[in-house]
């Protein structure tokens, strides 16, 4: 378990680059203490002891923002920067090195049983506000984007973004439009756009019926 928190403390300094000095960091940064809560709670969670596994992450959630259920698996080195509103659900399962933004979801999509939130790979960015909800896996290297909502299986480096999440960017290739972190598509504007479009196509069939014809009528 030391050694669980020593590593956190470097994946602090490693991801934030405004870290100045490890008691800074071991006194403030609501995100390790909420991992370090959740260190301690998880071995009482597979021990059967869950009603104390669940008190002590819902102390973490109180004083910190962020819920993590006692039965998630987290890997070595997890950085959660900010952190309020991170919700991590009971069977989800992080790999190492993950990065964490605030108001992410790593969660489910009904009632079902067994297995029924994410399992996240190693060196996975998830972007602030991103929503990931179901029992598939985001692959190794591969980024979320702020917003997105991912309700699928995410390949290897890959880039997601958009709602429903799709893929923008795989082994550094572009797939479809090109798309960076700050310009994600927006539906409202999309589908202003298919109107316009609609409209314009109107009113061209329209003028193309009130063409005159020969002899000088218009068409009916």
């Amino acid at each position: 378990m030391f050694r669980h928190f020593r590593s956190d403390i470097q994946a602090v300094f490693e991801n934030d680059p405004a870290a100045r000095s490890r008691f800074e960091v071991v006194f403030t940064y609501s995100g390790l203490h909420a991992i370090w809560a959740h260190r301690v709670a998880h071995p009482l969670y597979r021990k059967g002891w869950y009603t104390l596994a669940r008190m002590i992450s819902q102390v973490s959630r109180f004083m910190t923002g962020i819920e993590i259920h006692p039965g998630a698996r987290i890997g070595d080195r997890l950085f959660i920067d900010h952190g309020m509103g991170v919700v991590i659900g009971e069977t989800c399962e992080i790999g190492d090195d993950v990065v964490i933004y605030q108001g992410v979801t790593l969660g489910g999509t009904g009632k079902e049983k067994g297995k029924r939130h994410p399992t996240i790979g190693n060196n996975v960015v998830i972007g602030s506000g991103a929503k990931v909800l179901g029992s598939f896996s985001v692959g190794d290297y591969s980024n979320i984007g702020s917003n997105a909502v991912v309700l699928r299986e995410v390949p290897m480096n890959c880039t997601v973004v958009g709602n429903p999440g799709r893929v923008v960017k795989r082994d550094g290739q572009r797939v479809g439009d090109r798309l960076d972190h700050t310009q994600l598509p927006d539906p409202v504007i999309e589908m202003f756009r298919t109107m316009q479009k609609e409209i314009d196509d109107l009113k061209t069939e329209l003028g193309k019926l009130r063409e005159p014809v020969a002899g000088g009528d218009l068409r009916k």
